[in-house]
């Protein structure tokens, strides 16, 4: 198909300027130094991420170096589902060893104001019908959801069993033992039969690498820190002693759309400077219906979880149940190609799919229009690349926080960056900036190295280093374990089915690493791995299956779904193509044949 035809099924896009466009603003965001821009929070920048503003300072306790049957790195949402389902399989000699000084994991540190769950809270928010609980409103903020963790650990009774303030500095395995030994900073060698590392997705924040950043002599903090004891106030706002400062906030990420609208609504002048403006919808939040929460059904968040995410990769669906902005996208634009290739042909369906995506960018720049009263800003709002170039974002406040008088936005996309940091202030396109705090709300390592983003050493059989073990590539059975590192699991994104529904793909992964770690135990086992063959299959299956398109993350503006426009390396393409219910699918039919294939056991 020519693009010629393209345009004539479509004569109110013009397919040519609009592709001219987005590859212009790419460009004059593109970096050489890709992901190694920002600044690992270590040394001199490690106050930004282990300082906890939720607990009193100075905490100590005496090393432990006793034994466990299975340890848990990790009290978010990922290391608490793995302990319940656990107990649920009838292991209850557990540890949890968590940095935070409660559960929550993300929502134990992001507490900024309106901070709030982007995926349909019935869907994210995990072990509701085990609970009991039906959130507040289709999008909990960050109160209700922090509370529903400590709900989850209340009622699995993880508080006894759970090490707080304490982060991991080593995990490695003692082959005499046949254990984990597990160091951190409080000189702990505890030893652990089982390991099941739980670190999530967002767990270790970023600075942007600005020269200068260590110079500034006022107030300053990541937003996964949030000094309420400077800026008054609490998660839902009234931030009251802003109101004689001048505020700083770098980034518009899916961070600062939440938090924007409480800083504009307090501070005395606010700048926020932006590089690359995100894609920003409507939200719609809404308090739950009573009468609909009588009509619910036994077995209804899961069938709720594998309907949105269906509706997410395309795949047939009686009734969209979520019925929200995702699963619009997903229905209008992505999961058109996936459902229609077949019948149309992929390069038509492709094609369609473009022009889709085309008018519902210009539908979000059409909103900044209707919002923003002034033109220039407006125009400095509008981002200009495809839908899924960078993570949608949802909020009713943010784009009109820029109509007040004492909100500006600097624009530094030519600059690729605020220039520079000094005692006063920042330096953007040339001008100074003189304020009183700077708030960075710069997100989270998601594309950096395993072992940055781990923050420590696990060393398997050998002393053989995972990082080194993965640095060219995930090699595991099926996400989850890799040979040379026995009864090591681990939680997160590697070779298995991703889902934008973090929470639920944790849980089923969760629950899968319960059932090998319940068999091995019920069957006498002492070590468990993949089997080198059987992890070589996997590695197969999904490189055979991988459909990444790098013509098309090459040309997304920069940011962290094309590794900030590198996409030369990392570990695109990694996942289960065919989606995370087909993956679960294989999953469930695996643990039937109840022969733990492609495992080694040994006794």
């Amino acid at each position: 198909m020519t693009v010629s035809k393209r345009q004539e099924t479509a004569p109110d896009i013009d397919v040519e300027a609009l592709r001219a466009r987005y590859k212009a603003e790419r460009d004059k965001r593109l970096r050489t130094d890709a992901d190694r821009q920002y600044n690992e929070l270590s040394g001199d920048f490690a106050r930004y991420a282990e300082e906890d503003p939720y607990v009193e300072p100075g905490f100590t306790r005496a090393p432990l170096t006793d034994r466990v049957e299975v340890a848990v790195i990790g009290g978010g949402f990922s290391g608490m589902l793995a302990a319940a389902r656990l107990k649920e399989q009838g292991v209850t000699e557990l540890r949890i060893i968590e940095a935070g000084g409660d559960f929550g994991g993300t929502w134990y540190w992001n507490r900024y104001p309106g901070a709030q769950c982007d995926i349909e809270s019935y869907c994210y928010l995990p072990l509701l019908e085990e609970l009991g609980y039906v959130p507040k409103e289709k999008y909990s903020y960050v109160t209700e959801i922090y509370e529903h963790c400590q709900r989850i650990g209340k009622h699995y009774d993880l508080y006894p069993i759970t090490l707080f303030q304490t982060r991991v500095s080593e995990l490695a395995w003692d082959d005499a033992d046949r254990c984990w030994i597990i160091r951190t900073n409080h000189g702990d060698a505890m030893r652990a039969r089982f390991v099941v590392s739980a670190l999530g997705t967002a767990s270790r924040a970023k600075l942007p690498g600005i020269p200068g950043i260590d110079s500034f002599e006022g107030h300053s903090f990541h937003t996964s820190r949030w000094d309420y004891g400077y800026t008054g106030g609490d998660t839902t706002g009234n931030l009251w002693k802003l109101a004689d400062k001048t505020v700083a906030i770098i980034g518009t990420g899916a961070t600062a759309i939440q938090c924007i609208p409480a800083l504009g609504r307090h501070a005395k002048q606010l700048y926020v400077f932006q590089r690359t403006p995100s894609s920003v919808d409507t939200r719609g939040n809404k308090p739950t219906d009573p009468e609909w929460v009588k009509s619910l059904q036994p077995g209804w968040q899961r069938a709720r979880r594998h309907n949105f995410a269906d509706i997410i990769e395309g795949r047939p669906f009686e009734h969209d149940l979520v019925n929200d902005n995702w699963t619009a996208i997903f229905r209008e634009v992505q999961g058109f190609v996936i459902r229609n290739a077949k019948t149309m042909g992929p390069e038509a369906a492709i094609a369609h799919a473009e022009v889709a995506d085309f008018r519902k960018m210009n539908a979000i720049r059409q909103r900044v229009d209707d919002v923003v009263e002034d033109p220039a800003t407006a125009e400095k709002l509008k981002p200009w690349y495809r839908q899924f170039c960078k993570r949608p974002t949802f909020n009713d406040e943010f784009l009109p926080t820029f109509n007040r008088p004492n909100v500006e936005l600097v624009d530094v996309s030519e600059s690729k960056g605020v220039e520079r940091i000094t005692p006063k202030g920042l330096i953007a396109n040339g001008r100074e900036y003189e304020v009183d705090c700077i708030i960075y709300a710069s997100g989270f390592e998601i594309t950096t190295s395993f072992k940055r983003r781990v923050g420590f050493d696990i060393k398997g059989r050998g002393g053989l280093l995972l990082h080194e073990h993965w640095a060219n590539g995930y090699k595991t059975l099926h996400g989850f374990a890799s040979h040379g590192f026995p009864n090591w699991f681990y939680i997160g994104v590697s070779q298995n089915g991703l889902s934008v529904n973090m929470t639920a793909m944790f849980d089923d992964q969760a629950q899968h690493i319960a059932y090998i770690i319940a068999e091995a135990r019920k069957r006498g086992v002492t070590e468990v791995e993949p089997t080198p063959e059987a992890q070589q299959e996997w590695v197969s299956t999904i490189k055979k299956l991988s459909v990444v398109n790098r013509a098309y993350l090459e040309s997304c503006t920069p940011g962290y779904y094309n590794n900030e426009g590198d996409v030369s390396g990392g570990q695109a393409g990694q996942t289960y193509a065919p989606g995370i219910n087909a993956f679960n699918a294989l999953l469930a039919d695996w643990r039937s044949q109840g022969e733990l294939r492609g495992l080694s056991l040994r006794v």
